[in-house]
């Protein structure tokens, strides 16, 4: 009989002993660890970019394909360094603790005094991606060194750890890190964690692979990265403040950096002792109040014409809009939504701004609400005489959704019969564009416009849209002969009224209180629009799927 043929043997692995079992671990915990503290680099880079620049989509986008590539390129680049896979590794988590550590600090550096916001970011992101590459394969050595293994075995071990470390470094920004530590320290400290995590495996596990000369580098290199991490640690509140303070005209009398956004309020008095308080958020001016009140009576009394006992504030979380609402005696009640509920703390705490919106928040008429008005909106069911929509511009992704067909659907649906909404809508002059998208996205959800602008020192030439959602009680505004409506006459001056069929009347209500910028001429002019800056056609509507105003206010506000 001929002996059948057998399967050649497999090398069975080699046996695991309690110091291998404790080793191994020893390295995917480095793993678990060094793959968190990757991920949060990572994501304290887009949240930089959001804050500073405002285009989250467009930052992610940057960082994590530059990051991804090179990776790759570092995964290449480890090959020659196997070889000497603890001492390669070890150095490489310094070089990656000092470099990501330091990474949100030396961006807000080169934004704040260098204007070199781009090319610093995608310097950063290429280093540590390259440094983050290299880690695997270098680990991968180590982990073979401790127990041979097949390659699939050893791979899911260690793609396993490393996925897990990338989800708690996940979660731990947004929830951890960045309410207790803020972005700077943030990293700071992950840094240390980094370094901490390097070191500690190649000095316990792989000590004997280092040369006296190897552990006194190391020894060294360790030492300093540590010194800077935790004298820039220490400094990082001056430093905040030195460079905060470096992005604005005036001094900077309060600023925090929210789950939300960066707010910030200046203040600075003239040689005549007029003073001039500032808001911003991300950066972007939110009003002065040197001239706020051009633009808040411009927003708000046009749209009080008519009924007005419920009155919807959307955004407006300083509380300005609200002071002008709060004028009318027979308004019963005005709620406000805005988003950031430290922005809603600063308006009725903080004495500067208390009392330019007069303490509004404190009017037993007003509920204010901290929430994101889209969701709100979903979930309301009341409605409402007059729908302020106070939000700023839409040159980010977070922005754009309030600016789209299915946010002003959610709008006339809060509206009841005889309601006006009316938008701030930017600059007819500096976003045109942006400005009349605006009008033919609300058009697309039902509503009936009117444009109009005003001029103000602090924001230039700035556009509003009034609108209203029942044709049976719309008049459409006819400025093309003498023209006279209920409360204030509104005269020819020649223009061209660019109002849709059944919008609402542009006037001013007949009750209206005392106002500082606007008359009935004054207002009737607003709805005039130089041939230059009449109505673009052609203009899609802006969606969810499609922002197309995103594009278009940030195409135009870049130019200036």
């Amino acid at each position: 009989m001929t002996a059948e043929p057998t399967a050649e043997p497999v090398e069975p692995a080699d046996p695991v002993k309690p110091r291998g079992r404790i080793a191994r671990t020893a390295v995917l915990v480095a793993v678990f660890i060094c793959a968190a503290c990757g991920l949060v680099y990572e994501l304290a880079l887009v949240a930089l970019g959001s804050y500073l620049i405002g285009d989250t989509v467009g930052q992610a986008s940057i960082v994590l394909s530059l990051m991804v590539f090179a990776m790759g390129v570092g995964a290449l680049a480890a090959k020659p360094l196997q070889r000497w896979a603890a001492p390669a590794f070890a150095g490489i988590e310094l070089l990656l603790a000092l470099l990501g550590g330091i990474s949100v600090l030396g961006l807000y550096a080169a934004f704040a005094w260098l204007s070199l916001y781009m090319p610093a970011l995608i310097a950063i992101a290429l280093v540590l991606g390259v440094l983050i590459g290299a880690e695997i394969p270098l680990l991968m050595v180590l982990l073979q060194r401790i127990r041979r293994q097949d390659a699939g075995s050893a791979v899911a071990d260690l793609f396993a750890a490393d996925y897990v470390g990338g989800l708690v470094g996940g979660l731990a920004f947004p929830f951890l890190l960045l309410p207790l530590f803020g972005q700077v320290q943030g990293a700071l400290l992950v840094g240390m964690v980094n370094a901490a995590a390097g070191i500690g495996l190649v000095l316990t596990v792989f000590r004997r692979e280092l040369s006296k000369r190897a552990m006194l580098l190391l020894a060294g290199a360790t030492v300093l990265v540590g010194g800077v991490l935790v004298g820039a640690y220490a400094f990082a509140d001056d430093f905040e403040v030195t460079a905060r303070q470096a992005l604005y005209a005036d001094p900077v009398v309060h600023s925090e950096r929210t789950p939300y956004q960066d707010v910030v309020l200046t203040e600075s008095v003239s040689l005549n002792g007029n003073s001039d308080t500032r808001l911003y958020l991300n950066g972007d001016l939110q009003f002065s109040s040197m001239d706020e009140y051009r633009y808040h009576e411009a927003l708000v009394h046009p749209a009080m014409a008519g009924p007005r006992e419920r009155v919807l504030v959307l955004g407006g979380g300083d509380g300005l809009a609200l002071r002008e609402v709060l004028r009318y005696p027979d308004v019963r009640e005005a709620t406000l939504v805005d988003l950031d509920p430290a922005v809603l703390e600063l308006a009725r705490t903080d004495p500067r701004v208390s009392t330019l919106n007069k303490d509004a928040f404190a009017d037993p008429r007003v509920r204010a609400i901290a929430a994101d008005a889209f969701s709100w909106l979903r979930d309301n069911r009341e409605r409402y005489d007059v729908v302020l929509v106070d939000m700023p511009d839409a040159d980010s992704t977070a922005t754009a959704k309030l600016y789209s067909t299915e946010f002003y659907g959610l709008v006339r649906q809060a509206m009841s019969d005889n309601a006006r909404v009316v938008v701030q809508a930017g600059s007819p002059f500096f976003a045109p564009k942006a400005f009349w998208c605006i009008e033919s996205t609300m058009r697309s959800a039902g509503l009936k416009t009117v444009p109009y602008q005003i001029a103000m020192p602090s924001f230039g030439e700035w556009g509003f849209h009034l609108a209203g959602a029942a044709p049976e009680s719309a008049v459409s505004l006819e400025i093309a002969g003498d023209h006279t409506t209920e409360g204030h006459p509104i005269a020819s001056s020649g223009g061209t009224s660019l109002a849709s069929p059944g919008a609402p009347p542009l006037r001013l209500p007949a009750d209206a209180p005392p106002l500082r910028s606007l008359d009935a001429a004054t207002l009737q002019a607003a709805a005039t629009f130089s041939p230059d800056r009449t109505r673009i056609p052609g203009l899609e509507p802006s969606t969810l799927t499609h922002p197309t105003i995103l594009q278009y206010a940030q195409g135009e506000w870049a130019n200036y």
